[in-house]
């Protein structure tokens, strides 16, 4: 595994991925995307994992956004035909199993569209987020005007966006960038402790809870409730349905299998 990215398996059947460039404030390059498409990938098929966390190291930066660097020679033609392949917020739209973003300082620019790539965002108090994009003459190309609005709604989105201002950890729970913020010293735990919840959870029940809400953003209400109603009537056939009802009728702890 590249070192830009860290990935540790947890208790819990979380999966760690740390974005390991502190002294680039994290800033997202080619080969940080490769890594991520590569574990991604990975990830989706590992039964030990369940959930997936990302974060930053180091306490300055989740990720300060893109690394600039890269788009000095850059022209039209190849930044066009780039952005029209594969691109790491898709796949983690689409991957099937739940992924925590725990913000712990810059999230900026490609860095919080990554964050809004993520199935939840918790923040530190501190943290600092924001699409500064206009300040280079540029917009958000990693899906910022598209997922925040969805979040915010069309005004903030609009103030966010077109002001480049950057807002901390409060604002963002308030506005509902984020869901939840603790102090810099409980956001590690705070952030596992979800994610150990939602590890012991059936993962064929969290990939369909995944799909259904997902399904909201793009579907019209009544076909949102008849894929909603159709995933419903699947999970009955899965041996995890079998044990989370005996384990309630028994007053004991689901032994989920994911099968």
């Amino acid at each position: 595994m590249s070192d830009v990215l860290l990935v540790e398996k947890l208790e819990g059947r979380i999966a760690l991925l740390t974005i390991n460039r502190p002294d680039k404030m994290n800033a997202l390059n080619g080969e940080v995307r490769k890594a991520l498409f590569e574990t991604f990938r990975q990830l989706a098929s590992d039964d030990d994992v369940r959930v997936v966390v990302i974060t930053g190291a180091g306490e300055k930066a989740f990720i300060a956004g893109a690394d600039i660097a890269e788009f000095k020679d850059a022209r039209a033609v190849e930044q066009y035909r780039s952005m029209q392949a594969g691109n790491i917020y898709s796949l983690m739209e689409e991957f099937p199993k739940p992924i925590i973003a725990m913000i712990n300082g810059f999230c900026l620019g490609g860095g919080c569209e990554l964050a809004m790539a993520c199935d939840m965002r918790i923040a530190s108090v501190k943290a600092r987020l924001g699409q500064p994009e206009v300040n280079l003459g540029i917009i958000p190309g990693g899906g910022g005007t598209q997922r925040l609005p969805r979040l915010v709604g069309e005004g903030h989105a609009m103030r966010l966006i077109m002001s480049g201002a950057m807002i901390g950890g409060e604002e963002a729970a308030r506005i509902g960038l984020v869901e939840q913020v603790y102090p810099p010293e409980e956001l590690r735990e705070a952030t596992l402790t979800l994610a150990r919840t939602i590890g012991s959870r059936s993962p064929i029940a969290l990939q369909a809870a995944k799909e259904t809400i997902l399904a909201a953003r793009r579907m019209p209400l009544d076909e949102g409730l008849k894929f909603e109603r159709a995933w419903f009537g699947m999970l009955f056939a899965t041996d995890d349905k079998d044990e989370g009802v005996g384990a309630f009728l028994d007053k004991r702890e689901p032994q989920f299998r994911g099968s």
